[in-house]
């Protein structure tokens, strides 16, 4: 099949180049990073002048962009996918989207003999760059069927999770997990240098009982080396995580005292002009509005 990807940054760039490795004819839209796309048509690609050009000439397009209004504006925006898309045509979105809204966006296929599936993904960078990632698929079974073999072109996991718009809320409800969890870890490191407590030795007490979690080993090598490169997740982009999942706990009337909590911590790093760091240095950033020093922000 012919094979559109939207997005290929720091997640979609991974997931983009496993397709091509795989002998997929693969058709990219452009980025304002153009490193990365660079590297794509270096490596067989073909650059595409919008996403309606990718629509009309490719047989399934993955999007993989920030958020809901990004997925929106490339799907219904001028020169955009819905514009250009074909019948039979099948978009399948890898971010970590809204699903009120790629509910709302499949129907609007549907009505043009078009189909879409949802299939955020699991992991970080460096999984997308081995072909490592997990995937959580949402969608009609028969649309998920043909789309699987190019998703394990890239993805090790695969998880179907129901109809259209699950695998977006499960992969807010997982996020809001690992997030809110990294947010707690953040508030307690922080104190800690606070107290000068070496956080050597805090690492090493947590890492030894029921405190530890893998959010904790992706965001200690920061603390205590100075490497963020465990966890490229913008602070932006886990703030926008975890407001969706509150907007979404909302719809059900479902209590989200921690979410809401973690969310505003969040908003204050990005507030304070942190929004493109990494989330390993979230502990130094809230260490430095208590008056602290874990070790100087990157």
């Amino acid at each position: 099949m012919r094979i559109g990807y939207i997005g290929v940054g720091l997640m979609g760039h991974g997931a983009a180049k496993n397709i091509l490795r795989h002998g997929h004819e693969l058709l990219i839209q452009g980025h304002r990073n153009r490193v990365p796309v660079d590297d794509l048509v270096a490596s067989g690609a073909r650059e595409a002048a919008s996403a309606a050009e990718i629509a009309n000439s490719c047989d399934v397009v993955f999007t993989c962009l920030p958020s809901s209004v990004e997925v929106e504006a490339t799907v219904l925006g001028p020169q955009g996918l819905l514009e250009g898309c074909r019948p039979g045509m099948i978009h399948v979105d890898s971010t970590t989207a809204d699903p009120s809204s790629t509910r709302r966006l499949a129907a609007e296929y549907a009505a043009r003999g078009c189909a879409m599936a949802d299939a955020p993904l699991g992991r970080t960078p460096k999984e997308a760059e081995l072909g490592q990632l997990n995937s959580f698929v949402g969608g009609d079974p028969e649309i998920v069927a043909k789309i699987k073999p190019i998703i394990a072109c890239f993805a090790v996991t695969i998880i179907e999770t129901g109809g259209i718009g699950t695998g977006h809320t499960m992969k807010l409800i997982n996020n809001f997990i690992s997030i809110g969890t990294s947010a707690v870890i953040a508030e307690a490191v922080a104190t800690a240098a606070k107290l000068g407590v070496d956080l050597r030795t805090l690492y090493d007490v947590v890492s030894s009982g029921g405190a530890d979690s893998r959010m904790f080993q992706m965001l200690m090598p920061w603390v205590l080396e100075g490497d963020d490169s465990h966890l490229k997740g913008p602070l932006r982009i886990a703030g926008k995580d975890l407001r969706f999942y509150c907007r979404m706990a909302e719809t059900v009337t479902a209590p989200a005292f921690v979410a809401q909590a973690a969310s505003q911590l969040y908003q204050l790093a990005n507030a304070r002009g942190h929004a493109e760091r990494y989330m390993p240095t979230l502990p130094g950033i809230l260490a430095e509005l208590i008056g602290a020093t874990i070790r100087p922000l990157p």
